[in-house]
């Protein structure tokens, strides 16, 4: 199950939202105004089971998120859903997984300090003998173009 944000691992003045997250309970998140910047030449590549929990995630997901390796495996997906992605985006994500498509998209995610980053995921169903048995995704840089373009159209799509 995934919990709460606690206040004292926020770095800054903070808001203060409660989130329902895909298939999830609520879940009272904080957030703050602090980008991440995305470094050059970085891969974040975690995977999932089928129904999005956490099994494997890379060095460069466990340093831009700002949560450990223990407690990012076992946790939701959505452990990194921040308040202004629209709910419209991970239910596309969802639909287009479930029919074992692959879905990119430009994503804020939450880190575990409140701050955020954004990036271009690809997120790839891996099948085996005919099932979808989790999840690959894969996360770049994005051009800050693509993500300029997301600030002004992802508050539409609430």
């Amino acid at each position: 199950m995934i919990q709460d944000m606690q206040p004292e691992t926020i770095v800054g003045a903070c808001k203060d939202v409660t989130l329902l997250l895909y298939n999830e309970l609520p879940r009272r998140v904080l957030y703050t105004e602090i980008e991440t910047p995305y470094p050059d030449g970085k891969l974040i590549v975690s995977t999932t089971d089928p129904d999005g929990v956490i099994t494997h995630v890379n060095r460069a997901f466990v340093e831009m998120s700002g949560y450990t390796e223990e407690e990012l495996i076992g946790a939701p997906h959505s452990i990194l859903r921040h308040p202004d992605m629209p709910p419209a985006a991970f239910k596309d994500l969802w639909d287009t997984v479930s029919r074992g498509e692959k879905w990119q998209g430009f994503v804020k995610n939450l880190r575990k300090d409140g701050g955020y980053y954004w990036v271009k995921a690809t997120v790839i169903p891996n099948v085996r003998k005919g099932k979808v048995v989790g999840y690959t995704s894969v996360r770049r840089k994005p051009s800050r173009t693509k993500v300029e373009e997301c600030i002004k159209l992802y508050p539409t799509l609430f």
